[in-house]
């Protein structure tokens, strides 16, 4: 099933780049067209459009760093899918109070915040750096633990972890 899934992944993040490249040549194509040539001193569309390319440049990139952190997490655990005795990178972990709606969060290296459904579960992707990430990362089946998002502390338990 991970493998299903960070395939998924993969598959979104592939799309977004796609589209993202469209966008950047777009961005691109606008900061150098004639049209965008500066009329007056107060005329910044040239330059607006510049840095829109750059910065979705670096959106690019990116994409393209996250892309391969995925493919070399598939590899490694195609070679080695050994059980997880605690938390880490590629678990799959279910908290208690997610066990009614059958959400499971996937610890990934990118890709925050994407949710899909594969065989049946739901899963949304969290990364370490993240503050659930980092409450999860090293604990093990049944412990108990202490999110705090935002101003509020949530306690919860492991209950699933692959």
């Amino acid at each position: 099933m991970k493998l299903a899934l960070i395939n998924n992944i993969i598959r979104y993040l592939n799309d977004e780049l796609q589209l993202l490249l469209s966008a950047a040549n777009n961005a691109h194509q606008a900061a150098i067209d004639d049209q965008s040539i500066a009329e007056t001193q107060y005329d910044t569309l040239a330059i607006e459009a510049g840095y829109l390319a750059e910065g979705q440049s670096r959106r690019v990139e990116s994409l393209k760093q996250a892309i391969i952190s995925f493919e070399q997490l598939f590899e490694i655990l195609k070679q080695r899918p050994a059980p997880h005795t605690s938390i880490k990178l590629g678990s799959i972990v279910q908290l208690a109070q997610e066990q009614t709606i059958g959400q499971y969060l996937f610890i990934a290296p990118a890709a925050a915040g994407y949710r899909c459904e594969v065989a049946g579960k739901k899963f949304t992707v969290i990364t370490p750096e993240s503050p659930m990430g980092q409450s999860l990362i090293n604990q093990r089946l049944y412990d108990e633990v202490s999110i705090t998002l935002g101003n509020t502390i949530h306690i919860d338990e492991i209950t699933h972890l692959s």
